[in-house]
């Protein structure tokens, strides 16, 4: 089976090196904020991926458990560099945020109360809520093209919100209700075709043909399971061996794989099952640090499932795995292990999967489900900037007065997002400085 290929791929390697590790710096406000950087820098600003090869990419990723912005990543990395280019993408997606936890969470436990990172967290929180709200204008301005597609968004959103349904149910329903489109309206598919950059400007574009680097093989596939079996068996047995099964390495990385395979609909979705088992069932951290390293997971770049860093870290600093003097080595080993065993899917998940999902471009009976989904993503998302509007502006309750200032932030970081046309990076810098004058200088 043959797969299209870009016409041209002189994209400098080093050049995307570069902006994938200032990404992994600056990827802040969740996957619907990183989504939207990567949508400014590499479609419309840098012109290297095609608005229609970035949108098949975001809709495949959506259909996988994992963190999708940074499964998004590996996706564009592999699509300008192969294989190596995505596993570069998505590992610089999420070390930088490791060891920003690692230290942050070595602050938390030994100093106690950071008043200067509050401070942060004050103004981030607001702005973050204005980044989920672009993120839905921008996906929605691009997908909701008639009456169909704002009838699915209005029905995720009424599905997540008021009926509580599971992400992974609304997904596949969307999927169901858009493949039928396709089948019984394929014209109202058609708007995603005149969406694209110019033919000729987009480095990775939409315009392909075949070629032998992108074509889906077996053996490339077999070899791929393989490998990614040996990855995930070999530590894991190392760590039955050495210390048993019950003991806290081992227990953390079977629990996390669990963790990383539930994680459809993003981190919202699984915080829960990680709430009830790393507070609940194992005692690793209490519900009070839980949810500090939840704000802190919110205020760092990187995916908000990296929060398991700071549940790790914690758990084995507490357990003092080598002893009273090493607590910091310990945290950091259950750090380590827990990242590995959360992610390795998701790399797996692209680098299987993307060459196959290469062959369906143009193919209606693929692209009509994902289209819906996208769809349906949009109102999911609102549902998001609902939930953070909701805890962010109003902290004692819908009933109470809302906090006057975090509107005002985060009316002031939306205008600068959709009126001035201002970077994430600079509103969440800008705002961040102003929780940061609001919780010290006027307090």
């Amino acid at each position: 089976m043959t797969s299209p290929t870009p016409e041209k791929t002189d994209i400098p390697f080093w050049l995307a090196f570069r902006f994938w590790l200032k990404l992994g710096f600056i990827s802040f406000g969740g996957p619907a904020g990183q989504i939207s950087i990567m949508h400014q820098e590499l479609v419309e600003r840098r012109g290297w991926i095609s608005e229609k090869r970035f949108l098949h990419a975001l809709n495949y990723c959506m259909l996988l458990p994992g963190p999708e912005a940074q499964q998004l990543a590996t996706y564009l990395g592999w699509l300008m560099h192969r294989s190596l280019g995505g596993v570069i993408a998505g590992l610089l997606f999420v070390l930088p945020s490791l060891f920003i936890l690692v230290l942050l969470s070595w602050v938390y436990l030994v100093y106690g109360d950071v008043p200067w990172v509050a401070g942060l967290f004050y103004g981030i929180k607001p702005a973050v809520t204005a980044i989920v709200v672009q993120a839905a204008y921008r996906i929605g301005s691009k997908t909701l093209k008639n009456a169909f597609f704002w009838a699915l968004a209005a029905g995720a959103f009424v599905a997540i919100f008021a009926l509580k349904l599971p992400f992974p149910l609304i997904v596949l329903l969307a999927g169901v209700f858009g493949y039928i489109a396709g089948r019984v309206r394929p014209g109202w598919f058609d708007q995603g075709e005149a969406e694209d950059i110019p033919d000729g400007s987009a480095t990775v574009q939409s315009t392909v043909q075949p070629g032998h680097d992108t074509c889906f093989r077996w053996s490339r596939t077999i070899i791929l399971i393989m490998a990614g079996a040996l990855c995930w068996l070999v530590p894991m047995g190392l760590l039955w061996g050495l210390y048993g099964w019950n003991h806290t390495f081992t227990q953390m990385s079977w629990f996390f794989t669990k963790a990383a395979l539930l994680t459809f609909g993003g981190a919202y979705a699984v915080l829960p099952y990680v709430y009830q088992g790393a507070v609940s069932h194992f005692g690793w951290l209490s519900p009070t640090q839980m949810i500090d390293g939840l704000a802190l997971g919110e205020s760092t770049p990187g995916p908000l499932i990296m929060v398991v860093v700071f549940v790790a870290f914690l758990g084995g600093y507490g357990a003092q795995l080598y002893g009273a003097e090493n607590l910091f080595l310990a945290g950091l080993v259950c750090a380590l292990l827990v990242t590995w065993f959360t992610f390795l899917p998701s790399f797996l998940f692209i680098l299987i999967g993307a060459p196959l999902v290469e062959t369906t471009h143009g193919r209606l009976s693929f692209s009509a489900p994902l289209t819906g989904i996208t769809a349906a993503v949009v109102g999911v998302i609102i549902n998001l900037a609902v939930f953070f509007a909701y805890h962010v502006l109003w902290p004692e309750g819908i009933s109470s007065d809302p906090d006057w200032l975090s509107l005002a932030i985060c009316l002031g970081a939306l205008g600068a997002l959709l009126l001035f046309r201002r970077g994430v990076m600079e509103v969440l810098t800008g705002c961040a400085l102003l929780g940061l004058l609001s919780t010290t200088v006027l307090s």
